[in-house]
């Protein structure tokens, strides 16, 4: 089980470091150049769009790492930098990356239920968040870990999206295929809920230790 979970840990962490360091590789100018953006231009002319785009994938950047690390032990033992950090993810989550996501959804383009995929994976996103916060100010540790772990459940489903838009691009399917989408869009966050859910039934360590 040691080296399932270590291995299962630095998998993570690779696809986290990854996501966070190609999205500031390829938008750190704020020069709207992108392929991705470039795709995006009627959204853009709306105004609401750029603003919401940057709020989102700069905090999220930022809180993927902050909450990556809240579940190591050794952070989790140094109360001050456990606090800092989440005082980082909550705030990114609630006035930033959340409210960005939000805006994003109803410009996505793929359909209905792709959108739906999108406000249910957001919502929730938000709600765990308030809920995780709300809990420990309570004094209420075992519910705030229980949610930290639902919220990040679905922080990490960004990571998923595109680690099966790149393997199904690896594979020759695609994404602009029928369907596809909307499978990539519900699996990058559904699973990840499910095995939060298995933790907080099964598991009685909030942290994980891989040293």
């Amino acid at each position: 089980m040691k080296v399932a979970t270590k291995i299962a840990w630095y998998f993570a962490l690779f696809w986290v470091l990854v996501l966070c360091g190609g999205t500031f590789l390829q938008y750190y100018d704020f020069k709207n150049n992108s392929t991705f953006l470039q795709i995006k231009q009627v959204a853009i002319k709306t105004g609401w769009y750029l603003p919401a785009f940057y709020s989102h994938i700069v905090a999220s950047s930022i809180i993927l790492i902050a909450g990556f690390f809240q579940f190591s032990e050794k952070v989790y033992n140094n109360r001050q930098l456990h606090k800092l950090l989440g005082k980082i993810y909550v705030l990114g989550v609630l006035l930033f990356a959340a409210p960005g996501a939000a805006i994003m959804t109803f410009f996505i383009g793929r359909g209905p239920w792709v959108t739906t995929s999108f406000i249910l994976q957001n919502t929730l996103w938000f709600t765990f968040t308030f809920l995780s916060w709300q809990s420990i100010k309570r004094g209420n540790t075992n519910q705030h870990v229980a949610m930290m772990r639902y919220s990040y459940a679905l922080a990490f489903g960004a990571v998923m999206l595109r680690m099966y838009v790149f393997l199904f691009t690896m594979v020759g399917i695609g994404v602009a295929f029928p369907n596809n989408y909307l499978i990539i869009a519900f699996a990058s966050w559904v699973p990840n809920l499910l095995v939060a859910e298995w933790m907080n039934r099964f598991s009685d360590r909030p942290t994980f230790k891989v040293s």
